[in-house]
């Protein structure tokens, strides 16, 4: 009896610091500065290129600087927009960068979320396999496509890239097939000839062109709304709305943080490429890390054309039930921050 109860003390205590250590970096992970009775902003972002912006305004103190002391930042990152917004929806982050595609899909259940500034264009291409005889569009026609998830930015982009050829995903009565899997599993996929090309974000995108040996489609600047293309935004919940002097706060360390890459794209990469392998333990190397630049561009800006041509395509998949997002983008705090 001693002993099992000596094993069951070793197993808990081993599942405890396993737990702990998952809790500091990767796909759940939080970490925190400051402390005491402080108020707390949770700030939310992916660990991936297209979020930079927030990492960048993290690395360079833009967020502490503009909060000041009296606030307590925690930052957690997750894996895909769907992840994002409930964690949103659950106040386990207040604010930060996400996809429109999943902040669509979650307004049109409950329009809590706000859209304040954007952060990326681009930074998505399309990507076809080696053996998939893919050389354009239409051909894609009776073909298995890859995109993060069901729903995402990226599904989206896809969906308008197919209208355009007079295509559509068999989930609509169309003949393309949509697979969802990691951006990081695309390559093995492509190897393994188990889909015939991928709508995903840098610098996926450069490694399935480099490593997995596929042609591209559709780069950047091509690929659905092309330049405009809406990667990536900054999101609230709306009652985190209410404390008007964080939000601007945010928004203020934002437009540092996107100034900066603009003037010092160099030392912005060696940051963003520092800040990634800490929370991934992955090194990107420096050929992925100028391509994933060269096609993308940050800004604050918001095309709300783009935005609710995005929430028409996501009706018509059946992904939310009304293309009614009045309300959503909200960019009279940015507005004010940049006057």
């Amino acid at each position: 009896m001693k002993s099992n109860i000596l094993k069951l003390t070793v197993v808990l205590a081993l599942l405890v610091g396993i737990l702990a250590a998952c809790g500091g970096q990767g796909n759940s992970g939080e970490k925190s500065t400051g402390g005491g009775d402080k108020k707390e902003v949770k700030i939310g972002y992916f660990p991936n290129l297209t979020h930079m912006a927030t990492i960048v305004a993290l690395e360079k103190g833009y967020f502490a600087e503009e909060f000041g002391k009296d606030v307590k930042i925690t930052k957690k990152t997750v894996s895909n927009g769907g992840l994002f917004m409930e964690a949103m929806a659950t106040k386990t982050i207040d604010i930060g960068t996400v996809g429109p595609g999943p902040v669509l899909n979650f307004y049109a259940k409950d329009p809590s979320y706000r859209i304040l500034s954007g952060a990326v264009n681009g930074g998505a291409v399309l990507v076809a396999s080696e053996k998939s005889g893919v050389k354009d569009l239409k051909d894609l026609d009776g073909k298995k496509v890859a995109i993060p998830v069901i729903g995402s930015t990226q599904d989206v982009m896809l969906r308008k890239a197919l209208q355009e050829v007079g295509l559509k995903p068999t989930s609509n009565g169309g003949t393309v097939q949509l697979f969802a899997a990691a951006p990081a599993d695309t390559a093995t996929l492509f190897v393994q000839n188990s889909v015939d090309a991928a709508a995903t974000q840098e610098p996926w995108g450069y490694i399935l062109e480099t490593q997995a040996k596929g042609k591209l489609l559709l780069d950047w600047d091509k690929f659905a709304w092309g330049k405009d293309s809406t990667n990536t935004v900054v999101t609230a919940r709306k009652d985190f709305l209410e404390n008007e002097d964080l939000v601007k706060a945010y928004l203020k360390a934002h437009v540092k943080a996107v100034n900066f890459i603009k003037e010092n794209p160099e030392e912005a990469k060696k940051i963003v490429a520092a800040h990634l392998k800490e929370l991934t333990g992955k090194e990107i190397n420096e050929d992925e890390l100028n391509a994933a630049f060269s096609r993308l561009e940050v800004t604050t800006a918001v095309n709300e054309n783009v935005i609710q041509e995005m929430a028409d395509i996501s009706k018509e998949a059946k992904y939310i039930p009304s293309n009614d997002i009045k309300g959503l983008v909200d960019l009279k705090y940015l507005e004010e921050v940049n006057k």
